[in-house]
Formats: structure tokens, C-alpha cells, sequence
């Protein structure tokens, strides 16, 4: 993993009405969970969020947050990376807690993934919906959105979010693919006082609060393009563009050697694919040894894929979070999931201090993904967030 913000051994604490924000970067697990409990624990919370480093002690970690937050509903993930107001780093514990008198959460876990079964996940949203209308509360776009953490390495995202936003109707749904780190070995999803694999965690949330359902990301397409001859979708794998290897391929339309290629490459160099008139980023992972590539999004034989070209990473993400700020004014929380090809890039690029102060001055909590979703999408390389303004 890259190095990342030399964070101090400090806890940050943003009490305000409704929703509580917290951070810390102690090493010990369970000092960790008081830190954090003591930052966001209010009373009747509808939910608690925390996105954590997998260098903790996950057990430990379990362990005291279900020890400290007996009886709240408390879901989270690994990451590849953790933002809020300590910054954009690795190696620390933060989150978020929303009050119930403003919020009102239903909180569904999809186990199996492995074995996806569209009805299942499509039912998942559904009952969700019905659960939070026998509350009483009118489930539309303007009042309801959809927070979704999935198992980073599962493969199912395509799926999932597509049988989500099928049952979920216009509701907006904004989501992260659990990490841990660059290992690509183990993602967790926590809910229900223990770390699980092999699932997802969809919050269908509630509130009379302004809120915006947003994406952005810093590249725009070019006019190189290449076709997709040879692939395995459900493993992710392309192993033929332009009809030959992958990587070599791939290689010589950006002007390299195959053995440059790099995780640094792929974020410099992503490719894009036109979806009902957008472009969304599909990042490669890495090189296999047989000259395939590996993708964090499923490709199939005949996409076309456009080699896209970067532009200012600082002024995208200040231009995107100024247009939020038109719609919900000052926000309160940003719900935040930024891909792990974007946080490389800030490393290599020396601007974690510049990020980390856009995503504080915004109240970002949120973490580096393998992964994010947006409505219908899964996608790579791009940040997708949920801007929650203050109350009405």
C-alpha cells in the first residue's frame, strides 16, 4: 500500500444536530472502537457506519463496537483507505451516526453472493421499501436513498446493482466495494456484531433532509478505441483485444512494453465504455501471467473500449462538489466512496493534502474502494457520494 498522510495518534470528534462524525487513527482495535464510540454515539440512532483499515485486528474490532454498540444498527467494511477529517489515509477507523428522530433506516444484509440469485436481491429492495411505508413514511427519490456495501472481491456487483435498482424503482442507490488495501486477498462487510464475507449490506434511507445523489470523475474519452475479442465476464478476465493478447495489446495503443505495466499505468490509462450516452470508467487490475487482463468491472466480447484521457483530478472534484452545494446548500455529511485507482493516483500525484482539505471542507466520511455503484452501474475510478444538507 502506498504511504499514505503521517496521521497522528488522535481522535477527531464533529458533533452536530442529527448526524455525528468521528475518526481515529489509534492502532490498538479495541482503543480504536472506544475512540470512535465516544465520537459518534448519540442517543436512538437508526444507523452507525465505519469503514476501517484490514490491518486491525478484525476480530477485536468486532468484538468492542458490539460490546459498545449493543442494540444500534451498526454496518461497515474494510478498505483500501479511509477519509475524514483526519484526512485521506490509510491505517485508521471512521464513521458516521444518524439520529432517528431525523432518519429512518432499513437495514438489509444479501448473504451468498457467490450463489446471486437476481429475485432474491430484487425482493431485498422491495420489502426494504414496503418496511420503511408501514412506518408511515413516503418512499420517493426526494426522500429516500440507497447506501450499499458489497464484498470487494465477490464479482457480483454487475448483478447485484442491477437487481437493486430493478426492485428499487427511482430511488437512487450509491455504493463501495469493500478492500483491504492492495492485497486483493480478503474484504469484509461488518453488520449484525461480526465481520462476514460473501455478502452485501443495502441501507434504504430516510429523511425529510435535502440531499444529492451524485458521481464524478476526472477523465473524458479520446478517440482511440480498441474491441474486446476474447473474454470471460463472470471472471472479469479479457484476454484478447483486437484480436490478440490482452496486456500486449492494451500495451501498445498507450505506448508501453507489457512489463511496464503497473497499477499506476491503469490509473494514468483507464478505458471507458458509452452507457445511454455517459461514459463509465472500467479499470484494469493487473496482468495475468498468459497476457490477460484483469478488470475490477466484468467486460464482454464485443464492447468497444476507449482509451480515456485525464483531466485536472483537483478542479473536477472542486467544480463537483461546488455544483452539490447549489442543490443541498452547505452539506452536513458527504457519504463518500472513491475508487482505489483514484487514491494510487493521489499518492503517485503528491496530492493527498489537497484532496484530504476538499473532502474535509465537504464533511467527506467515506473510504477507497475496490469498486463504487451508482444507480444501475458498477464502476471504477470514479467517486460516488450522497451530499446530505442540513435540516429543513
Amino acid at each position: 500500500m502506498p504511504d499514505s498522510l503521517e496521521l497522528p495518534e488522535s481522535i477527531s470528534t464533529v458533533v452536530q444536530a442529527g448526524i455525528r462524525r468521528g475518526a481515529t487513527a489509534a492502532r490498538d482495535a479495541r482503543t480504536a472502537a472506544r475512540d470512535l464510540h465516544a465520537a459518534i454515539a448519540q442517543p436512538d440512532t437508526a444507523l452507525a457506519v465505519f469503514f476501517c483499515s484490514a490491518e486491525y485486528d478484525l476480530d477485536a474490532l468486532a468484538a468492542e463496537l458490539g460490546r459498545l454498540f449493543a442494540g444500534v444498527n451498526v454496518v461497515g467494511c474494510t478498505t483500501a483507505g479511509e477519509i475524514s477529517s483526519l484526512g485521506y489515509g490509510t491505517g485508521t477507523l471512521s464513521g458516521v451516526s444518524f439520529a432517528g428522530n431525523e432518519f429512518s433506516v432499513v437495514t438489509s444484509r444479501l448473504d451468498a453472493m457467490s450463489r446471486f440469485e437476481f429475485a432474491s436481491a430484487e425482493a431485498a429492495a422491495t420489502r426494504a421499501i414496503e418496511s420503511l411505508q408501514e412506518r408511515g413514511k413516503v418512499v420517493e427519490s426526494r426522500s429516500t436513498f440507497a447506501f450499499l456495501l458489497v464484498d470487494g472481491l465477490s464479482q457480483q456487483e454487475e448483478s447485484l446493482v442491477g437487481a437493486l435498482f430493478y426492485g428499487l424503482g427511482d430511488i437512487r442507490l450509491i455504493g463501495g466495494s469493500a478492500g483491504d488495501g492492495l492485497s486483493f486477498r480478503q474484504t469484509f462487510i461488518y453488520h449484525d456484531g461480526r465481520f462476514r464475507q460473501d455478502c452485501a449490506i443495502l441501507n434504504l434511507i430516510h429523511t425529510d433532509r435535502p440531499f444529492e445523489v451524485f458521481k464524478t470523475q476526472h477523465f473524458v474519452a479520446s478517440d482511440v478505441k480498441m474491441v474486446v475479442t476474447q473474454a470471460t465476464p463472470s471472471t472479469r478476465m479479457v484476454t484478447e483485444i483486437n484480436g490478440e493478447p490482452a496486456a500486449r495489446e492494451y500495451a501498445r495503443v498507450v505506448g508501453l512494453d507489457v512489463d511496464e505495466l503497473t497499477p499506476m499505468i491503469f490509473a494514468a490509462y483507464p478505458v471507458v465504455v458509452k452507457v445511454g450516452g455517459d461514459y463509465y470508467v472500467r479499470s484494469i487490475q493487473k496482468v495475468n501471467e498468459d497476457e490477460s487482463l484483469a478488470f475490477f468491472c466484468a467486460i464482454d466480447v464485443g464492447v468497444v473500449l476507449t482509451v480515456a484521457r485525464g483531466i485536472d483530478l483537483i478542479e473536477n472534484l472542486s467544480q463537483a462538489f461546488e455544483s452539490v452545494r447549489t442543490r443541498v446548500g452547505e452539506p452536513e455529511l458527504v457519504l463518500g466512496c472513491d475508487c482505489i485507482l483514484r487514491y494510487i493516483e493521489i499518492e503517485q500525484r503528491q496530492l493527498a493534502p489537497q484532496v484530504g482539505r476538499i473532502f474535509a471542507d465537504n464533511r467527506v466520511v467515506g473510504f477507497a474502494t475496490y469498486g463504487e455503484q451508482f444507480n444501475a452501474m458498477h464502476v471504477n475510478q470514479t467517486f460516488t457520494g450522497v451530499a446530505i444538507g442540513g435540516a429543513r
